[in-house]
């Protein structure tokens, strides 16, 4: 292997060091972290937003940005609760909310790809609308009462493997099948590099655009099921901050914000250390206030590291060029 290469990925599998440095730093500052239940409750933690990252991970790399997916949990996780409140069968209640999350999805790639609107602002107005909705939808009030069968999904394992976790390892394999392997795939970051190239290739660029944003909607609805399913609650306000855990753990697996390029595998890498991070700090009794702070903080060292990579890799080509 040559020194550019030998570089490049180095720079690229630098998360995987990052997280185990994170564990070995945590087992030493924190009693019982190296402990199988305590990795089990990382698993069940990130299954949410590692489900909500994948989405978002589609999204960015065509280079785009969808912060309404925490909003599009929350309100789906009322929804649900308040259909099967109302006598729905849960199979039935979870498929409407899905389809419901899609169409939120969808009209978030309208606005993009037809209207011309800057991702940021389409999907801020949409954050703000739908979780309007949510409180408008449940009088601002915790929906309860469902059939409590409905909470064994979140409590359930196979194996010794959380159902959630198991749920999250399906959509990340068939995911990073579908980005890597398949001719949508390739579109997706041909969309990301080069769009107008990709159009001139006669790829209608407004369909990949409104499928991206359909599928981060479509599995920001199923985050929302899994969360209400481990609260046994609808919570208007539940969802909130999920964007940023998921764009921070985009970033981290090293999907640059100007699309193009990443791998869904580091993206997960990424969902890991977030998840190791606020258990390691919530067993160190580090309050609310500076977790946030550290999290922030996390998301512009990760933005940074990105940036000075791209341009590391950039100048390596061009000095051998």
């Amino acid at each position: 292997m040559d020194r550019k290469k030998f570089v490049s990925r180095s720079l690229e599998y630098a998360i995987v060091l990052i997280l185990l440095l994170l564990v070995l730093f945590f087992s030493f500052v924190a009693n019982f972290f190296f402990t199988a239940s305590t990795f089990l409750t990382i698993l069940r933690q990130v299954s949410i937003t590692g489900i909500i990252s994948v989405g978002m991970a589609f999204v960015i790399i065509t280079g785009g940005i969808d912060l309404s997916v925490g909003s599009i949990a929350g309100v789906s996780s009322v929804t649900a609760a308040l259909m099967m409140l109302g006598g729905m069968p849960i199979w039935l209640a979870c498929l409407l909310t899905i389809l419901i999350s899609c169409i939120y999805g969808i009209i978030n790639g309208l606005l993009v790809a037809k209207l011309d609107m800057p991702p940021l602002i389409a999907t801020l107005g949409m954050m703000t609308a739908l979780r309007g909705v949510a409180f408008i939808i449940t009088d601002g009030l915790p929906v309860f009462g469902f059939s409590a069968t409905y909470s064994n999904f979140a409590k359930g394992t196979l194996l010794g493997i959380p159902y959630m976790v198991l749920l999250l390892v399906v959509i990340f394999a068939i995911a990073k099948i579908v980005l890597e392997r398949s001719v949508f795939g390739r579109y997706v970051y041909g969309l990301g590099g080069n769009a107008e190239a990709t159009r001139l290739s006669g790829i209608s660029i407004d369909s990949i655009t409104v499928s991206v944003y359909a599928l981060c909607g479509t599995l920001s609805g199923i985050a929302g099921l899994v969360l209400l399913s481990r609260t046994n609650s609808g919570q208007p306000s539940s969802g909130t901050d999920f964007e940023m855990d998921a764009i921070t753990a985009v970033v981290l697996g090293g999907v640059s914000l100007t699309g193009g390029e990443g791998k869904l595998s580091l993206v997960m890498v990424g969902v890991l250390i977030m998840g190791v991070l606020s258990t390691g700090m919530l067993m160190c009794n580090i309050n609310d206030y500076v977790q946030q702070l550290v999290k922030g903080l996390v998301l512009i060292g990760a933005v940074a590291f990105s940036s000075i990579s791209q341009k590391v890799r950039q100048n390596m080509g061009a000095a051998k060029a």
